[in-house]
């Protein structure tokens, strides 16, 4: 994703364009391949030298650390077991790494395995 001078020139560079593709065009693009609008918006008004806060901050009145992981989930309707941002964040996952799937019958546990051998480091909070 560009930022900055990169991402003002590349966007001004390619503004005959709808605005999605403006965006795919300078890095905007989820691992679905989802466009990041907000994301893009928000790099936009920054590089051009405005310091937005967090929506997380204390202007909507939460706290500024946003919703906590509480590290429980469960089965949905239609079989499908989510692990979500906050965890994947927390072992330092990047979109598009690949994993083996191991199923432990005898402790009932799935384990993820870096399909490129890697091992996992979880990052401190």
């Amino acid at each position: 994703m560009l930022v900055g001078k990169e991402l003002l020139d590349k966007a001004r560079a390619l503004s005959n364009r709808p605005e999605d593709e403006i965006a795919r065009g300078c890095g905007y693009v989820g691992p679905s391949g989802r466009v990041l609008r907000k994301s893009f918006y928000r790099a936009l008004v920054e590089a051009k030298g405005y310091k937005l806060r967090s929506s997380t901050g204390r202007a909507t009145g939460r706290s500024s650390r946003g919703r906590q992981a509480e590290f429980r989930t469960r089965v949905h309707g239609n079989g499908n077991l989510l692990i979500g941002h906050a965890y994947t964040k927390k072992l330092g996952l990047e979109p598009g790494q690949e994993f083996r799937i191991e199923i432990r019958k005898d402790s009932g546990s799935i384990w993820l395995l870096p399909l490129d051998g890697s091992k996992l480091q979880p990052k401190e909070n």
